[in-house]
């Protein structure tokens, strides 16, 4: 055989090997390629990947844009690419910081318990080395927002505008719910619950992977905290909140509905609600047309801060 052929069969060889092995890593680990497209969106958009530490180890975070700085955090089992298309309509005009929260994407500890405690002295350690004299709005999804609230809750000098976005310090009222799935059919119905109706099925394959993420991932890790979490709700301080806070929510958003929206509203002094139809738990990718336009309008007329709010520094409310 002539060694063109050879060469040419050699190279059809490699190409199918290749071709095989993404097909393989797509149907395994759906849910990490996913994250890497994302992420790689991010990069694309301009936004430059940092490191600063924490007690915890070190944070991963995008940076880029000028401007009032906007600091967008995801949800449990999440990172920091889950904001990537909604980033076009934000990012003139604002300097943007999106970190991988503890535990999270790259950022470390890779094994371990992950507590809300350790969520909140990464935020800090990002803020003192990223925003150390300018006051920040935090734009947080699930647990980014419950984290965003209690920060803003302990240090109301530092954040001018909260957007709580389908989480908060409120118990949930869904305890039949399991957040770690152990098999598929558990994952369907959790996946359900936190999805339009409208939106397209989940593909079996895909949801293998939700559970292998739940059990060996972040949401795992913080399921062995659970007890300690209890410490950071904030159900029977909400009056006490200093900053303003902008509620936009999934409407179809089953696991934490609207009925929790609105408590979160009428429990703060100043809150503004806002409903985002055919729209679930994490907006920001199921419908981030709607919920980056949305988000756009918001910013440019934030609610006022309640009355009694600090203007300079003061003593923080005191949390664990």
């Amino acid at each position: 055989m002539p060694i063109s052929k050879v060469i040419a069969w050699v190279a059809v060889i490699v190409i199918l090997a290749v071709v095989t092995a993404a097909v393989l890593v797509v149907w395994r680990r759906p849910l990490m390629v996913f994250a890497w497209m994302e992420r790689r969106s991010l990069t694309r958009q301009g936004l430059r990947k940092s490191v600063v530490n924490a007690p915890s180890g070190r944070i991963a975070f995008w940076e880029g844009g000028s401007g009032p700085t906007l600091v967008f955090l995801h949800g449990a089992g999440d990172q920091a690419g889950t904001w990537s298309r909604v980033l076009s309509q934000l990012i003139t005009g604002h300097r943007v910081l999106l970190p991988d929260l503890v535990g999270h994407g790259d950022s470390e500890p890779a094994q371990g318990t992950l507590t809300i405690g350790m969520e909140l002295a990464g935020l800090e350690a990002l803020l003192t080395a990223r925003s150390p004299q300018q006051q920040v709005v935090l734009i947080g999804n699930s647990l980014g927002a419950w984290v965003a609230m209690l920060y803003a809750f302990q240090h109301p000098e530092r954040v001018a505008l909260v957007v709580a976005v389908n989480g908060g310090p409120l118990r949930g009222t869904r305890p039949d719910v399991l957040l770690n799935p152990a098999n598929r059919e558990e994952a369907r119905r959790l996946m359900q619950l936190v999805r339009d109706p409208g939106s397209p099925p989940i593909p079996g394959f895909v949801l293998d992977d939700v559970v292998r993420e739940a059990q060996q991932g972040p949401i795992g890790r913080l399921s062995q905290s659970a007890a300690d979490m209890q410490q950071y709700l904030l159900d029977d301080r909400l009056k006490e909140f200093k900053v303003p806070v902008d509620i936009l929510w999934g409407e179809a958003d089953q696991l934490l509905g609207s009925a929790y929206a609105k408590r979160l509203e009428e429990g703060l002094p100043a809150a503004r609600l806002t409903l985002l139809s055919r729209c679930g738990h994490v907006p920001q990718r199921e419908c981030p047309v709607t919920f980056a336009t949305k988000l756009a309008q918001l910013l440019k007329d934030p609610p006022s801060a309640p009355l009694g709010a600090p203007a300079t520094l003061v003593p923080a409310a005191p949390l664990p």
